[in-house]
C-alpha cells in the first residue's frame, strides 16, 4: 500500500518532519507501506508558479500525483498564528479538486504551545472534511514539551492504527469509501434558498 507523508516544516532539522516519520513508522508497524514523503518547503516556487500560470513545475507534479495515488495521507503543519501555514494551505489549493476524495487521512501539527492544539479541530478537520477526505478520529498536535512527555506514543499509535485500519479495509474491499458529508459552499446554500423561494 501507498502511504504519502506530506510535511509543511520550514526548518532543518523540522519537529514538523519528526512528527511525520514517527506516524509514518508506526503506521508501518500495523503492516508494512511503501512512504513518499513530500516536503512542502522545497515546492514553494513551484507551488507560486502554479497559481500565477496554472501549470505545475516537474517536482509539483510528481508530488500531486503521489497524493492522488495514495492508499492513505499523514498530513503535518506547523501552527502559525493559530492555524495551519500559509504553505501547507497552497499545496493543498494546487491538487485537482477531486484528488483526497475518500482518501483516509491522518492530521497532525506541531507547535510551540499545548494552547493551539485545537488546530486540528477548527482548521485541520474542516480542510480535509471540505476536500471530501476521510479523517482518521484521532489527530495528533505536538508541542515543545510533548516530545518525550508521556502521552504522545500513545496518540501516535493509536492514530497509526486507526490509519492502518483504513487502509487495509480499503485494499481488502478493491474500493474507495463513500466520503464524509460534503460540505456545501455558501453561494450554493444560498442558491438553494433562493430556488426554494421561487
Amino acid at each position: 500500500m501507498k502511504l504519502v507523508v506530506v510535511s509543511a516544516g520550514l526548518t532543518v532539522p523540522s519537529s514538523t518532519r519528526l512528527l511525520a516519520d514517527r506516524l509514518a513508522a508506526a503506521v508501518d508497524r500495523h503492516g508494512p507501506v511503501d512512504v513518499r514523503v513530500v516536503e512542502v518547503r522545497d515546492l514553494a516556487v513551484e507551488i507560486a508558479h502554479n497559481f500565477t500560470n496554472g501549470f505545475a513545475g516537474k517536482a509539483l507534479a510528481a508530488a500531486q500525483d503521489a497524493v492522488a495515488e495514495a492508499d492513505g495521507l499523514i498530513v503535518v503543519t506547523p501552527v502559525f498564528s493559530a492555524s495551519y501555514s500559509g504553505l501547507f494551505k497552497s499545496f493543498f489549493d494546487v491538487l485537482d479538486k477531486d484528488a483526497l476524495t475518500g482518501k483516509p487521512v491522518l492530521i497532525a501539527a506541531t507547535g510551540g504551545t499545548g494552547r493551539h492544539s485545537l488546530v486540528l479541530e477548527h482548521a485541520l478537520r474542516p480542510l480535509f472534511a471540505y476536500l471530501r477526505a476521510v479523517v482518521v478520529p484521532t489527530g495528533v498536535y505536538a508541542a515543545s514539551e510533548d516530545w518525550g512527555a508521556e502521552g504522545l506514543a500513545e496518540r501516535i499509535e493509536r492514530a497509526a492504527g486507526e490509519l492502518a485500519g483504513l487502509m487495509a479495509g480499503l485494499s481488502a474491499a478493491g474500493t474507495a469509501p463513500v466520503a464524509g458529508p460534503r460540505v456545501v459552499p455558501f453561494e450554493e446554500r444560498l442558491a438553494r434558498l433562493g430556488a426554494a423561494g421561487a
